[in-house]
């Protein structure tokens, strides 16, 4: 695992109080973003969520840091802590794995924070959804083939509102990725199937970015049976897309045809290009 360069964490300023809801990303320590890897440097404490974040990650963190694992924590006992912790003039960062805005829970722990008049910032980190595009050398929208995706869950404990039930959307066959969602892999797939082809690509992302990953790519038909006999449960995000099928297609972003900020039209390369007037992106 490489280091980021020494000045890029040095501590040029005291990390003022406050909370900072920061996105740990996937799993995989590399793909911390370098705002984030400069917060941990610098915070008098941090919270994290034991299993969901990795130890090298942690290792950024000062040495006489106050380090505190949530995993047993409710967040009835979190925002109390962390609020006190600001109030006694320090810097506390909440370490969150994936992105936070995305079923992080934060929509709580802001209102919560904003009430209490402690100021606070969110920090994005890379989700599992975009990791795992990345592993699988695959682009979610394929011009002619999908333009759109779709990040969802199925109902379980957390109900989905009834509009955005999984049948529902999956009703638009774009790119899917699917949360949360392993334990009813059975549904799901019964759901998904009511629209998607029987052959769709599904993409099983287990602990993506974490050494242990596990990335299988069936047809939507196998999905759950997959699931099962590989015991993938844990922490497991579904991507279904007819991207995955790997079609031939071009960009007509760069076509040469296509007219362009920074490229006229007709121009085969960026060597020559000259700002001309702004087209459309299509």
């Amino acid at each position: 695992m490489q280091d980021f360069p020494a000045d890029t964490c040095s501590q040029v300023a005291p990390l003022a109080p406050g909370v900072y809801i920061v996105g740990a990303g996937p799993g995989d320590p590399e793909l911390l973003t370098v705002k984030a890897q400069r917060l941990l440097s610098q915070a008098d404490v941090i919270l994290y969520a034991n299993s969901l974040v990795p130890q090298q990650i942690l290792e950024w963190t000062r040495p006489d840091a106050e380090r505190i694992g949530t995993a047993t924590m409710t967040l009835e006992s979190i925002l109390p802590l962390m609020i006190e912790r600001v109030r006694a003039g320090r810097s506390v960062i909440r370490l969150q794995s994936g992105d936070p805005s995305l079923y992080s829970a934060i929509h709580e722990q802001i209102q919560a924070l904003a009430e209490a008049e402690v100021p606070f910032e969110v920090v994005p980190g890379i989700s599992a959804y975009q990791a795992a595009a990345a592993k699988l050398n695959a682009e979610l929208t394929i011009p002619g083939l999908v333009q759109s995706i779709i990040l969802t869950r199925i109902s379980g404990r957390t109900q989905v509102p009834e509009l955005e039930d999984l049948a529902s959307l999956a009703a638009h066959k774009t790119s899917l990725c699917l949360y949360l969602s392993a334990r009813h892999v059975g549904e799901s797939q019964a759901q998904l199937l009511k629209h998607y082809e029987p052959d769709t690509p599904v993409a099983i992302c287990f602990r993506i970015g974490w050494p242990d990953e596990q990335l299988l790519v069936v047809p939507l038909s196998e999905m759950a049976q997959t699931t099962r006999e590989q015991d993938l449960i844990r922490t497991t995000l579904y991507v279904i897309s007819p991207a995955l099928r790997g079609q031939k297609v071009r960009s007509r972003l760069y076509n040469p045809e296509h007219t362009h900020l920074f490229r006229p039209r007709g121009s085969a390369g960026f060597d020559s290009a000259q700002p001309t007037e702004l087209d459309s992106v299509s």
